[in-house]
């Protein structure tokens, strides 16, 4: 596949990524920079940006490449319920009248993605990955998705690159919803706490929470401690190549400390001096979970299996979690039919997020 327009939107270079101590967005707000490339080099967990006048770059991998496989975004496979592993070679059925029957084929497609700042024109499709954040609770989802694209400084929506002879959409807020595949952010809830949104959000963590110990200590961080706790929100689709993740987070993480100094304010930049990090995931518990097996035997089987495998480690470190039940309708697989989705809720302490940063990046190194 040949080199692919730049696209418009100055969407956040990988490069920058790689140089933590480079501040990448420009006055405005907004990342400068060219589109991340497709084939991954081994050696890293990204792919390169090409060369650019306006950002930085890196020597290239002496490496071979690993291309990324994509599949159609799919508004029933959020956050990789239909395959909790990171993405393989993804397989496709191709025919001809000739034949007379259908034959397997494995087929390798290179995709680009591009990281960029939030912005309006990203409501319809960031709205779509957060439909059941909170279940089927009847909320104010529309209100949610605002605050994360109002702010733009700490943020990062990712989005599949313009493909070549088509038209790249006006960088007007103008919506490009069948490209966007992930978003995460970090909302301080004392900050947004007047917000309706953000107090239904409360409620339902406290409604969810059945122990009484836990919810005492979560009803303390969501109401005396609200300025010291950051809303981790991560969504992305199952197709998502699970190489960007790594640089995803590192993005977040950098930018919520570059903001500690370059917003404009001193209670922006307090805002962002974030004590802890809470999260509201998913996860895929075994319905025998309590019924002990011995791990001899031969149908064993585990007792949770993390949809996003960066939350079993956000686990390991949380000094509080809980899993509640799901009402919404569930999309399991028939190899997974021993086991029901829960929802799970997780508080790490920020001064953890380094041991998650390697931890993540080892992850990714034995996948």
């Amino acid at each position: 596949m040949g080199p692919l327009p730049k696209t418009q939107g100055n969407p956040k270079t990988l490069a920058s990524l790689l140089h933590p101590s480079r501040r990448p967005w420009a006055s405005d707000g907004r990342r400068s920079g060219a589109a991340s490339r497709g084939p991954l080099p081994s050696s890293s967990p990204f792919p390169p940006s090409p060369a650019s006048s306006s950002s930085p770059t890196r020597p290239p991998s002496p490496n071979p490449a690993l291309p990324i496989p994509l599949l159609p975004p799919n508004p029933q496979s959020v956050d990789g319920i239909a395959d909790p592993k990171p993405p393989k070679a993804i397989k496709r059925m191709e025919s001809s009248e000739d034949e007379e029957e259908k034959q397997e084929k494995i087929e390798m497609v290179q995709a680009d993605f591009e990281f960029f700042d939030p912005k309006p024109g990203d409501f319809n499709g960031v709205k779509l990955l957060l439909q059941s954040y909170l279940d089927k609770k009847p909320w104010d989802l529309s209100g949610f998705v605002d605050l994360i694209l109002e702010q733009t400084t700490v943020g990062t929506i990712v989005k599949s690159a313009s493909q070549d002879g088509e038209e790249e959409g006006d960088d007007d807020g103008g919506d490009d919803d069948e490209s966007l595949f992930a978003v995460i952010s970090a909302l301080n809830l004392g900050r947004y706490a007047g917000h309706g949104c953000i107090k239904e959000l409360k409620r339902f963590l406290l409604e969810v929470c059945s122990d009484e110990s836990t919810k005492t200590k979560l009803k303390l961080l969501l109401e005396q401690q609200a300025s010291d706790v950051g809303l981790l929100v991560s969504q992305r689709f199952v197709n998502c190549p699970y190489q960007l993740v790594p640089p995803l987070y590192d993005a977040l993480f950098d930018e919520v400390s570059w903001a500690t100094e370059d917003e404009p304010t001193q209670e922006l930049r307090d805002s962002f001096r974030l004590k802890y990090y809470m999260l509201l995931t998913r996860i895929l518990e075994n319905k025998n979970v309590n019924q002990r097996k011995a791990k001899q035997s031969q149908d064993y089987e585990e007792p949770f299996i993390y949809i996003k495998a960066e939350d079993e480690i956000f686990r390991e470190l949380s000094l509080l979690s809980f899993t509640f039940r799901l009402h919404a309708e569930q999309l399991i697989s028939h190899e997974l039919k021993n086991y029901r989705e829960m929802g799970l809720v997780m508080v790490v302490k920020a001064d953890d997020i380094s041991k998650f940063r390697e931890k993540l990046k080892s992850l990714l190194a034995k996948s």
